[in-house]
């Protein structure tokens, strides 16, 4: 392959989803770009603009002049977090791509770190947040997803609330492949990976902005990821269905014994404690509904093929050629040949 052909194709790709974060981006690729220049590997940024509202879009093709490496995927709308790095997975050309939030939470100069554990073969690098900052109540509900995906699902990830993470080209290709319509990225590369490590990370306060994930927002994502890779909460469904059949069973048999034991007016005084238990099984009935509801309305919108995004365009730069530090290109993994060519080019896609 010609020495040039090498030195423009990128190493790492780092993928950004941005979604009103006109705040941040100065810094931010500023900072991403310190850290990278450090590294000496041959990088490119990968911001994909998530149907933003402010000015994010425009300072982000403002800042293509002044940073080489930076190529800039504009969504048609606002898709999600999750649709918005597929959109940049599409659309990078590295041997290992580094997911990064766009508030800067997590500090882009601890994306060397991933990258040593990838030259050591792991194709999947995941990260633990470390002194988080956030408030209690946010870590409380972080810890109980944490924990209850992991048994729901079988797969050993210790925080899957951190985007900064590092994947070997082969998983985003099997990810990329498998166009399902809703899924959790770090649970779905986890289920790819071979070798998988997991690495700490310093987290800072978010002091620009608000997080665009609610409460609501939340529960949703965490719903997403558990109907995505488990059957657990059918079969748990099945389990409390069968509990609360023998549980009216045994309550309708003590009815019946407290009845002939006491009388007529003992049944009738306990009519309200009946009504009481039925509501129970009434809530657990629209429970069950519901969470099959969810697992149907899932196999709809898969059914249907929908596009999980829309790209309106992709404005490309050259790859960034560090100009001081290591050599390039020095990890140990083979190189794939690219297939797209650089230039400030503006094309539409959909994914």
């Amino acid at each position: 392959m010609p020495e040039t052909e090498a030195v423009a194709k990128p190493q790492v790709s780092i993928v950004v989803p941005v979604y009103n974060e006109e705040d941040s981006i100065p810094e931010l690729i500023q900072r991403i770009t310190d850290a990278m220049e450090s590294t000496g590997r041959p990088y490119e940024i990968v911001a994909v603009d998530d149907g933003s509202s402010d000015n994010s879009l425009a300072l982000l093709l403002d800042y293509q002049k002044k940073f080489p490496g930076l190529t800039v995927v504009e969504l048609n709308r606002n898709f999600g977090q999750h649709a918005a790095v597929f959109a940049g997975f599409e659309t990078a050309r590295g041997d290992v791509m580094v997911t990064l939030d766009a508030d800067l939470q997590n500090p882009p100069e601890e994306i060397e770190n991933l990258l040593e554990l990838w030259d050591r073969g792991h194709d999947v690098v995941g990260t633990i947040r470390r002194e988080r900052q956030d408030n209690p109540f946010r870590k409380t509900v972080s810890w109980l997803v944490n924990t209850t995906t992991n048994y729901m699902t079988g797969l050993k990830i210790s925080d899957y609330g951190c985007m900064l993470r590092a994947y070997d080209r082969h998983v985003v290709e099997s990810m990329v492949q498998g166009q399902e319509v809703s899924t959790f990225i770090p649970a779905l590369a986890a289920a790819f990976a071979r070798n998988m490590a997991e690495v700490e990370v310093s987290h800072a306060a978010r002091t620009r902005g608000e997080s665009k994930y609610s409460l609501l927002k939340l529960i949703m994502l965490h719903f997403d990821l558990v109907t995505s890779f488990s059957m657990w909460p059918l079969r748990l469904l099945i389990l409390l269905g069968a509990a609360v059949a023998l549980l009216g069973m045994g309550f309708g048999a003590f009815l019946l014994f407290m009845r002939l034991v006491m009388g007529p007016a003992w049944a009738a005084e306990g009519v309200f404690t009946l009504f009481a238990i039925l509501f129970v099984f009434i809530g657990a009935l629209f429970f069950g509904l519901g969470l099959v509801g969810e697992y149907l309305g899932r196999i709809y919108s898969e059914v249907r093929r929908r596009p999980r995004f829309v790209v309106r365009g992709v404005y490309e730069h050259a790859p960034a050629v560090p100009a001081a530090g290591k050599k390039a290109g020095q990890s140990t993994r083979s190189t794939t040949k690219s297939k797209k060519k650089s230039g400030g080019k503006k094309k539409a896609k959909s994914g």
